[in-house]
């Protein structure tokens, strides 16, 4: 809502946010005035700087993979905290974890400014309340954990109040967000600052600087789950087949990695009581199930150790 200046003294609190993702973009200044198909190509275009933008701030990714893995690894846990659609892409990164890699489900936890219903529906004011996202933070994360903020601006009051907090607390931070100067880099374990941007239409940070943050926790992720073992080549192996499709991909799975026939591969899972990581290594190996799955113990669950292992 615009506040004439005045009634700032009197009215509610006005924030203009300096950040690239406010600014005008040159390319979409008459969007109201072009036809249905130039729309669509001015945001294409637009949209196709978005990979290589991620693409210079990959370094800062590896930093913060590396800690995630480490947490993990030692019995802590991964936070993500944001507000609106950043805060939402946090919620869909978390949920998709346990179906694909079969995550327990406290390894990665999403906080979301305005609690649960915010996915659903808009509660904007929330990611205002610095005090709720550092009464949050207290109240769930511990020394040893990693918290990522997912900002679009870097400055949500909210996130940065989680932020805080975690550091307090012992674990390390990370920003995420579409402003490469924003002033909290300076106080986080690793700054991801992607330079996205004006958006096409000004200040909507639903669109490109969304689709950053969208690829970046996917990356970050997909790499901390491939550095804990539950890729195996670039095949899932920890996933969990809960209908028909995703049991006939656990075939497939067996089938392309060790070039067995299904029949083999079918064979090779029933006895395995559908534990396709324990499947998988019998097969590469030629050994018992009984010796895979004390295999995959000895190994922390890594299938090439095990196999290394059974080959010794």
């Amino acid at each position: 809502m615009y506040v004439p200046e005045s009634a700032e003294r009197t009215g509610p609190t006005v924030v203009r946010v300096s950040s690239p993702t406010e600014r005008r973009n040159p390319h979409s200044v008459d969007l109201d005035l072009m036809s249905t198909r130039d729309v669509l190509r001015v945001i294409n275009e637009d949209d196709r700087r978005v990979p290589a933008a991620v693409a210079t701030v990959l370094d800062e990714i590896v930093a913060a993979v590396d800690l995630a893995v480490t947490a993990l690894r030692d019995g802590h846990r991964v936070h993500y905290f944001g507000a609106g659609t950043s805060g939402r892409l946090g919620v869909l990164d978390a949920a998709e974890l346990s179906p694909t890699f079969n995550t327990p489900g406290h390894w990665f936890c999403a906080h979301l400014a305005g609690g649960p219903d915010a996915v659903w529906r808009p509660v904007e004011d929330a990611e205002d309340d610095e005090t709720a996202g550092s009464a949050e933070a207290r109240e769930c994360v511990r020394a040893g954990d990693v918290v990522v903020g997912l900002a679009a601006s870097g400055r949500t009051p909210y996130v940065l109040g989680a932020l805080r907090t975690a550091a307090a607390a012992g674990a390390a931070t990370v920003l995420l967000c579409a402003n490469p100067d924003a002033e909290a880099a300076r106080s986080v374990t690793v700054f991801i600052g992607v330079d996205t941007g004006p958006e096409v239409v000004t200040g909507s940070t639903r669109m490109k600087a969304a689709t950053a943050q969208k690829l970046v926790l996917n990356a970050f992720s997909t790499a901390v789950m491939v550095r804990l073992g539950r890729v195996y080549s670039n095949l899932m192996i920890d996933m969990v087949a809960t209908n028909a499709k995703l049991r006939g991909r656990m075939i497939s799975i067996l089938m392309e990695a060790t070039g067995c026939a299904e029949e083999v591969s079918r064979r090779a899972l029933t006895e395995a009581d559908g534990d396709l990581k324990a499947a998988l290594v019998s097969l590469v190996s030629g050994a018992a199930v009984a010796d895979a799955r004390a295999a995959l113990d000895r190994s922390a669950d890594q299938v090439r150790g095990a196999i290394a292992l059974l080959a010794g």
